[in-house]
């Protein structure tokens, strides 16, 4: 299979941030760009779409990159390498996630702790993603993907599955344990089928009539818009409404752990410490992931194989997707598919 060598490509680009009804996004043309020493120029095939992606169009994410192109769960096929890249060539399928690159010599990087490397860099937000036609992606920080998963199916794993695997490995669940999910998108769906499957009676919380159906068929002990039934073990906060952090510690029992697994959260109302944190309640935030939780993930998911409850989008449609995202109107997790 012969690179282009040039040509145009396709791509989505945040053009001014705003709110999505003010049309933040614009669809251009641009260069085909040519991997460097240790980069893939991929074909997108498809492309998760996460709620960063709706916060970094409507500004709640200061764009870092000028005209950047969002999109960081990408599913497509390896077209050119760099003359270091060993591991990949063309004609592979590849997945490129949120985490594009560390310093690598940094005591977080050394420490296996990457995700709080401070050079850190991001599919989508310091580079350009996937709501494209190409990218250009570090094949250090690519993965191989899972057998027996299409391209729609294994695209939300590359964020939203292994997002929610690091956050609730942060919720420090015990085994058998209670635990609770306030929001129940892309990520949360998943990451339920995780606890589930790894013995535990999972709680969900949230609004949406058909997201509470959602949750019951995947097997949760309960669904509704208030309280758990049961006092809990551990809860992941997956919605960015602030206001529902001492809502989730007054639901721990003592000895429990939120973790908090949003890039941005609204403003947290004040604490009452002997309701929400005394008895040694725990409130953790869940940054970014390492490489490491990304392959500990696809291989429990391939051993799992868990529902992925898709919504799909030709690539020309990423401003409605956006846009249904963000009104509530999606269950489960939208993706994009090049036609």
């Amino acid at each position: 299979m012969a690179p282009p060598s040039r040509g145009a490509t396709s791509a989505w680009v945040v053009e001014r941030p705003g709110p999505i009804s003010s049309a933040p996004l614009r669809l251009v043309e641009r260069r085909i760009a040519q991997p460097g020493p240790y980069e893939l120029l991929v074909r997108v095939r498809t492309c998760g779409v996460c709620r960063t992606d709706l916060h970094l169009a409507e500004g709640d994410l200061a764009p870092r990159k000028p005209q950047c192109t969002p999109g960081h769960e990408v599913v497509g096929e390896v077209v050119d390498a760099g003359h270091a890249v060993q591991d990949f060539r063309p004609g592979d399928r590849v997945g490129a996630a949120w985490l594009a690159g560390t310093c690598g010599e940094c005591r977080y990087c050394r420490t296996g702790r990457e995700n709080l490397c401070p050079s850190s860099r991001y599919t989508g937000w310091d580079i350009d993603g996937g709501f494209a036609e190409h990218l250009v992606v570090d094949a250090r920080f690519a993965y191989r993907l899972p057998e027996g998963w299409n391209d729609e199916e294994a695209a939300p794993l590359l964020c939203a599955g292994i997002i929610g695997y690091r956050a609730l490995q942060r919720a420090d669940l015990p085994p058998g344990g209670r635990l609770g999910i306030y929001g129940f998108g892309a990520s949360a769906h998943l990451t339920a089928q995780l606890a589930i499957a790894r013995g535990a009676d999972v709680h969900v919380v949230t609004r949406s009539p058909t997201a509470q159906r959602l949750a019951l068929e995947l097997g949760a002990a309960s669904a509704g818009a208030g309280a758990p039934p049961e006092p809990l073990d551990a809860a992941i906060l997956f919605a960015p409404a602030g206001h529902l952090v001492p809502v989730a510690l007054s639901a721990l029992d003592r000895g429990g752990t939120l973790a908090i697994a949003g890039i941005h959260l609204s403003a947290i109302p004040p604490l009452e410490y002997a309701r929400h944190l005394f008895q040694e309640r725990t409130v953790r935030s869940v940054t970014a992931n390492t490489r490491e939780d990304g392959r500990a993930y696809l291989a429990e998911a391939a051993r799992l194989r868990p529902t992925v409850r898709v919504t799909s989008y030709p690539m020309r449609r990423a401003d409605r997707a956006l846009d249904d995202l963000g009104a509530g109107r999606l269950t489960g997790v939208a993706v994009l598919v090049v036609q």
